[in-house]
């Protein structure tokens, strides 16, 4: 009978070496476990108290750039929770989402988040507020670096960024609209994205001066079947701009961490080229994580893949217990693999689910 209502005990306290390791497919003494986002519920019954969700408190970036940000989550809950499940990183998502403003009526900055940019007029109108998002996103960043230095711990830090093109469809102009436009004014789709790769390539200079740990590239651009923008426009447009992004990092020696959701198959070449590190998370409806150690486990490290809706939300926790073995199977010879679930461990997981999947990867992921 497996234990679903606590967390064992597990070798190896966090270590933020053993991630980076684990990013450049070096030996490490277990696998990492490493998650963008636990829901609040998860996070305060682990906790025993109220903390937030692992990307903020009082409020949740993942929900979308139009909803309630909120500040991260307290250093020093952060690092308890990090503790308790035996995490190597905290995640910063502060700057997730690209900062276009726009001046209301009385010439205050406004999130310009209302899907209503069409023309170069509409354009014209937006400010991309740089300087407020990287202040903000590196005080936080000294925030945890000081309570990490404070409490002598071993604990990193990383920061997630660099949603250039999911900010613009769903949030600047509108999914079918972006579409649209990458055909019929492919001009305003570049400017678009220019100015938000140069915000991003600021924002990227300033964490790899403040000794981030490691950089979380995110952005989505894929359905389950693939591509949403065909590969040879992506590779024009998208390519080149992610590469810029992924430079500063790469000249600092800082690890990149690109996630995107959907089949990439037709990107993975290119992420490898620009100097991805590691890949997450292998959407289960787009990715055979079987058939990606097969073609890319000697180049990339791997992450994710453990569905959110079966094992996690539906099955039991010796579903979670077995399909967490099986992944372990694959993934874990030859080192380069970070232990994380398909998407984010939301609040309708069931809580015993989660405690057999932590419980799972310190099971199976010693070497």
């Amino acid at each position: 009978m497996l234990n679903s209502k606590t967390i064992e005990p597990f070798n190896g306290s966090p270590d933020i070496e053993r991630l980076l390791a684990a990013f450049k497919r070096k030996p490490v003494d277990r696998v990492p476990n490493f998650e963008i986002l636990y829901e609040d519920k998860h996070v305060e019954k682990l906790l025993g108290r109220y903390a937030g969700n692992t990307l903020a408190y009082g409020g949740d970036p993942a929900k979308g750039a139009d909803a309630d940000q909120g500040r991260p989550m307290y250093p020093d809950d952060f690092l308890d929770f990090c503790e308790i499940i035996g995490q190597d990183a905290m995640l910063i998502g502060s700057s997730l989402w690209v900062p276009f403003m726009r001046l209301n009526e009385d010439g205050k900055k406004i999130n310009a988040y209302d899907r209503k940019v069409r023309t170069a007029q509409d354009f014209s109108k937006i400010i991309i507020d740089s300087d407020t998002q990287i202040s903000e996103t590196i005080k936080y960043l000294k925030e945890y670096k000081d309570a990490i230095e404070k409490r002598n711990s071993r604990i990193g830090v990383g920061v997630i960024c660099a949603s250039i093109t999911q900010t613009l469809y769903e949030f600047v102009v509108g999914m079918n609209d972006f579409m649209m436009m990458v055909y019929e004014n492919r001009d305003l789709v570049e400017d678009l994205l220019e100015v938000s790769t140069i915000h991003s390539v600021k924002m990227i200079q300033a964490l790899v001066e403040n000794s981030v740990d490691f950089i979380f590239a995110a952005d989505d651009v894929a359905f389950k079947s693939g591509l949403f923008i065909p590969p040879k426009i992506m590779k024009e447009i998208w390519v080149p701009r992610m590469a810029r992004i992924f430079e500063p990092a790469l000249n600092a020696g800082v690890p990149i961490m690109f996630h995107s959701d959907g089949k990439i198959d037709d990107m993975v070449e290119d992420l490898i080229d620009i100097g991805l590190d590691c890949l997450n998370p292998m959407d289960p409806y787009g990715a055979d994580y079987r058939e990606y150690k097969k073609r890319y486990g000697s180049r990339l490290c791997l992450s994710g893949n453990v569905d959110i809706e079966f094992p996690l939300s539906k099955g039991t926790p010796e579903d979670v217990d077995a399909d967490v073995k099986a992944h372990m199977d694959v993934l874990k010879p030859g080192y380069g693999y970070v232990a994380t679930v398909s998407h984010s461990v939301v609040n309708y997981i069931p809580h015993e689910n989660v405690i057999a999947y932590i419980n799972a990867i310190h099971k199976y992921g010693a070497y």
